[in-house]
Parts: structure tokens; C-alpha cells; sequence
């Protein structure tokens, strides 16, 4: 059986990968900076909806950080994870579809 380290496409897909994943904290801090906000808050807020929202449960990672570490650490770690989430799923599925 083949490695999937073996496809030099994969391998490049991965470097870009961690690429972004290392470049997370700066997307985080530049959206910040310019005031972005999610379109569907904006449409929450827009409504008054966002005014009757009750959190029932903020997830693992609540705004794409880990709340013990500081902003742009939690950053890139929520997207290791996922990053590194996707992967697996991906690749077991593509491992299922082989057989």
C-alpha cells in the first residue's frame, strides 16, 4: 500500500495547511483590528435576537481560543486542533474508501 506522505501534491497540501494554521493568530488580530464580525451576529444584532440569545453551550474552543491561554496562542492552538481534526477524519475516511 502507498504512503500518503509518498504523493508530493499531498505533501505540499499539508505545508500549506500548516502554513495558514501558523498565520491563524494574525488573521485573528487583523480581523480585530479592521472590526470584522460574523454576518450572522450582524443580522443577531440587526434583528434583537442577539438581545434573547441564551448560551446553552459555548463549545470546546468559544471565539476560536483556549480560554487558559492568552489570545493569539489560544488562536493558534483552536486551529491546530482543527487542522489537525480535519486531517485525521479525512484521511481515515479516504482509508475507508480504499478498501
Amino acid at each position: 500500500m502507498n504512503s500518503v506522505w509518498t504523493n508530493s501534491w499531498i505533501r505540499r497540501a499539508c505545508l500549506a495547511i500548516l502554513l495558514l494554521v501558523v498565520l491563524a493568530p494574525v488573521f485573528g488580530w487583523a480581523s480585530g483590528a479592521v472590526g470584522y464580525a460574523e454576518p450572522v451576529e450582524n443580522a443577531a444584532e440587526a434583528t434583537g435576537a442577539a438581545a434573547a440569545a441564551t448560551t446553552i453551550h459555548s463549545g470546546i474552543f468559544p471565539d476560536y481560543s483556549v480560554p487558559v491561554l492568552s489570545t493569539p496562542l489560544g488562536t493558534l492552538t483552536s486551529a491546530l486542533v482543527g487542522a489537525a481534526l480535519t486531517l485525521a477524519v479525512s484521511v481515515g475516511i479516504g482509508r475507508l474508501l480504499e478498501r
